[in-house]
């Protein structure tokens, strides 16, 4: 397949579809190539939808202890009682329909089903927990890093005490 001195074998190896650039780690002072192609005459977006200042973001990452909190209180007064009451109405649902299935194979699967519901919300449950958790403990979680960086650079300062 190689014509002349294996310029046709490059070319093909040049011509693959859906081939990018190599994944990193690049050499050090090289970066990787900017995502593409574009159309010719269309440039990369500058922004993306998580990136602060684009459109349609939000001006920066941060969000204050009182937003975490108010989130975390969102998760405990609403998602977690409505979840829960969701799951029991499923329950009592599943539960009706399989007694009315009761000897036939349809009773089986409502079983698997309802066993695979419980374990999904469960799940869930768990989650938001965790996120609920999470975003309580955030705020104090920074403030702490804060204080145990601020103590280790103070005691190791040949500045300090003077």
């Amino acid at each position: 397949m190689a014509g002349e001195n294996g310029l046709e074998s490059d070319q093909q190896v040049d011509m693959r579809l859906n081939s990018g650039p190599p994944v990193g780690p690049y050499a050090p002072g090289v970066t990787a190539p900017p995502p593409g192609p574009f159309v010719p005459g269309v440039s990369a977006p500058k922004y993306g939808p998580f990136v602060p200042g684009s459109p349609g973001g939000s001006a920066n990452f941060a969000s204050t202890p009182a937003e975490k909190k108010a989130a975390a209180g969102t998760i405990e007064t609403e998602l977690e009682p409505n979840t829960k009451k969701a799951a029991e109405h499923a329950d009592d649902a599943t539960n009706t329909a399989h007694k009315g299935f009761d000897g036939w194979e349809t009773a089986a699967g409502l079983k698997k089903v309802a066993d695979t519901w419980d374990q999904q919300v469960k799940t869930l449950m768990g989650r938001l927990a965790g996120e609920k958790g999470a975003l309580r403990g955030a705020s104090g979680l920074f403030a702490r890093n804060d204080t145990g960086l601020h103590n280790q650079f103070v005691s190791q300062s040949k500045l300090n005490g003077l």
